[in-house]
């Protein structure tokens, strides 16, 4: 609970919002440019809307975005930085009251492409969680890496194939070693996602849980296995389920699979306290994930911190709720373009593996 909470917060009363603010009363991040009241960023053009917009505004429990929110103000990006007293204040109030602030302090803009598509696409990722072993041992063969001190030295690095193969490559992740999984798909799944959790079994024989963040890759470009399995016929399913699947009827073919993709993701050890445990991975913002509530864009579409609005119907799941931008990802490229962190656990694996539908975001940007 933070400092404010001992006072009574403040009551807003929500303005009316004017569908083409004046550029005067935008204040701009470095790289947005304000064209007759629509908003550019790199790789998007945001288009001012009335609160009437959003779809689902008055049904999110918003106190579970403001958990997310907080976080991004660890380390609060210009120009919200002014506005981080207040949202820690808010923290206890009543979801009328967070709205009731959103609506005078910010302006929604709708996210379109450079074209003025706003239609994109969301998909999902989560923290996976593994058993690991601290040594080679029984069914636990699978390393998983620090970076190599020679990682600087050659750009790119070797590939997936010529890790697995080539001595020089084996002699330069000698003890670079942090843990061993039993599977070799596990550790492709736990590269893709870019962090997770393992309990590792100790040479003494206990074991306890700790998490691996991304520490960088081999620069070597991202192939997905999915699309692999796709343009060769091989299935019509590519996701996590439907690879997997796949596998167990073409086990022989493991190996080619995981060379399709010739990037290799290095990690760093973490202690996992209970704090911790409760909150995802830190992203590219810095800070740590909350599942339901933080998403991975385009940095270049949406800024890093920014609150955004989101709303997706698909076979999987239906959201209309508030999120914030926190994180990006290889994969995740282009203006109407969000990765939905879903958390952890069993759940979370089958929505991350599952989900890809359609999408709409509406930033909103301090007044």
């Amino acid at each position: 609970m933070l400092a404010a909470c001992g006072s009574v917060p403040t009551v807003y009363v929500p303005t009316v919002v004017p569908t083409v603010p004046t550029t005067g009363a935008v204040v701009i991040h470095p790289e947005t440019k304000v064209l007759g009241g629509v908003m550019s960023q790199p790789k998007s053009r945001w288009v001012p809307v009335p609160w009437s917009d959003l779809p689902g505004l008055d049904e999110d429990n918003l106190f579970e975005a403001w958990n997310a929110w907080i976080k991004s103000c660890e380390k609060p990006v210009a120009p919200f930085v002014m506005l981080c007293g207040e949202v820690r204040r808010l923290s206890i109030a009543g979801a009328q009251e967070q709205r009731n602030w959103m609506q005078a302090r910010l302006q929604p803009y709708r996210v379109e492409s450079l074209q003025g598509d706003p239609s994109g696409l969301l998909t999902g990722y989560f923290e996976p969680m593994l058993e690991a072993s601290r040594v080679l041992a029984g069914v636990y063969r699978v390393p998983i890496y620090q970076p190599p001190l020679t990682l600087a030295q050659r750009k790119p690095w070797f590939t997936r194939q010529e890790i697995d193969t080539l001595p020089q490559a084996q002699i330069a992740l000698k003890g670079r070693v942090i843990a061993y999984l039993a599977d070799p798909i596990d550790a492709l799944v736990l590269q893709i996602q870019g962090s997770g959790r393992i309990r590792l079994a100790q040479a003494d024989g206990t074991q306890r849980w700790v998490r691996v963040a991304y520490a960088g890759t081999n620069e070597q470009p991202y192939r997905s296995v999915g699309r692999w399995l796709l343009d060769q016929g091989l299935t019509k399913d590519a996701s996590w389920p439907g690879i997997k699947a796949w596998l167990v009827q073409n086990p022989q073919r493991q190996q080619e699979l995981l060379w399709s993709n010739p990037r290799m993701v290095f990690f760093k050890e973490e202690a996992l306290s209970d704090l911790d445990a409760s909150f995802g991975p830190r992203g590219a913002q810095g800070v740590a994930l909350t599942p339901g509530r933080s998403i991975a864009v385009d940095p270049a579409s949406i800024p890093y911190g920014t609150p955004v609005w989101l709303a997706s119907a698909g076979t999987q799941t239906r959201l209309q709720k508030l999120v914030v931008a926190q994180d990006t990802g290889s994969a995740i490229s282009g203006a109407v373009r969000a990765d939905y962190f879903a958390g952890w656990g069993p759940e979370a694996s089958d929505l991350a593996g599952r989900l890809r539908q359609s999408l709409q975001l509406w930033a909103l940007w301090p007044k």
